[in-house]
């Protein structure tokens, strides 16, 4: 760290997507420069295995890095996207070599995040310096009445959108005037996936398994499903275990009904005159009730969860950019609390912001141990 000013950390932050590599560098809280690299399918078809890609992704940080005149040697901190690890609390962790033993095996499954946490410790590696990731998607702060599912052989899980409604509800608590930790806020991240986090006092004590497709359908998932009609489906369909998460996670909600997964070109499609409807088929304004009733549904659910006392509403992720379907959420669920929206996502800020955090040891980093 430059001991002059204490507001000049210089940070590098990694994003790993199964197509691409998200990378920014950071001046204390201020974004320097950001690039999303994209990586042809014929380019990543070519390494037979996630970490063996990562010499490959690491060039492109050094190139972008060599772009914008920084060097290695001049970096602070480095901070990656954390992947599939074991359950763990929400908070900053400092690549271990037990974390990079779990996300080389798989062990607890594969997601391109697996590399957040190996590059960031490469890089990190050359530049002496702390390697961080921080609220990555296995966050399981869950209390014990949410871990219940109806059967004690499938318990629920957490798996969501940790990082982006962590940061989105930090930032909504500020707004109303409240520490995130004395907060109760209803988090909903709508993206590919849809998850709707319960946040009381600082913690995430209820959220739907957004990698599994469970809580409201979204653009390409289920949602959860009439049980006794999915069983029967899985039996008697003569459908493979592949084929049925398929259906689960990537053919089904939005682009099930309509064959599209972007919301926008769903909206377009509510004008009838823009397309014509084939008979039987499900109108996409039907579709579209059906999507923000969902989501409003979830929502409101976590008043309960609350026990009736809400500070906000947070409508995040790349839907919260439709104004016709925030407007159709806020009508189904304002009367609980405000409704706050913040479109898109805030990973690379949330990042940066858990590495500043780090530095100055404004919050104490956690130790991951396999």
């Amino acid at each position: 760290m430059h001991p002059h000013d204490i507001h000049a950390e210089r940070i590098l932050v990694i994003n790993p997507g199964s197509t691409s590599t998200k990378v920014a560098l950071f001046t204390g809280l201020k974004k320097h420069a950001e690039t999303t690299a994209s990586h042809s399918t014929e380019d990543l078809h070519s390494f037979e295995h996630l970490l063996d890609q990562l010499f490959f992704r690491e060039a492109v940080i050094h190139r972008f890095l060599r772009k914008h005149g920084w060097k290695v040697e001049d970096l602070d901190g480095v901070v990656g996207r954390g992947g599939m690890l074991h359950p763990l609390e929400g908070g900053i962790y400092e690549v271990s070599p037990d974390m990079l033993a779990d996300l080389r095996s798989g062990r607890y499954g594969e997601h391109a995040s697996n590399l957040g946490a190996a590059l960031a410790r490469e890089i990190a590696d050359r530049a002496d310096c702390p390697a961080y990731i921080v609220d990555p998607i296995v966050v399981d702060e869950l209390d014990e009445p949410a871990r219940l599912s109806g059967h004690p052989e499938l318990p629920r899980r957490s798996v969501f959108h940790a990082l982006n409604q962590r940061s989105v509800a930090r930032l909504v608590a500020g707004k109303i005037g409240k520490a995130y930790e004395e907060s109760r806020l209803i988090a909903a991240h709508m993206g590919g996936g849809i998850t709707v986090g319960a946040h009381k006092d600082g913690r995430i004590i209820d959220v739907n398994n957004g990698l599994d497709g469970d809580g409201p359908f979204s653009p390409e998932r289920t949602g959860s499903l009439p049980t006794g009609q999915m069983v029967s489906l899985c039996f008697r369909s003569g459908k493979s275990e592949e084929e049925v998460r398929r259906m689960i996670k990537g053919a089904g909600g939005v682009v099930a009904y309509c064959g599209t997964n972007d919301i926008r070109e769903l909206i377009s499609m509510i004008d009838e005159s823009a397309v014509d409807i084939p008979a039987g088929a499900i109108p996409p304004s039907v579709v579209f009730e059906a999507l923000c009733r969902q989501i409003a549904q979830a929502i409101c659910a976590h008043g309960a969860t609350l026990e009736g006392r809400v500070d906000a509403v947070i409508l995040t992720g790349g839907m919260a950019h439709s104004t016709l379907l925030v407007d159709k959420i806020k009508s189904m669920c304002g009367w609980m609390a405000p409704v706050e929206v913040v479109p898109g996502e805030r990973e690379m800020e949330a990042l940066a912001e858990g590495a500043v955090r780090a530095l100055r040891g404004d919050e104490q980093v956690r130790e991951y141990i396999g």
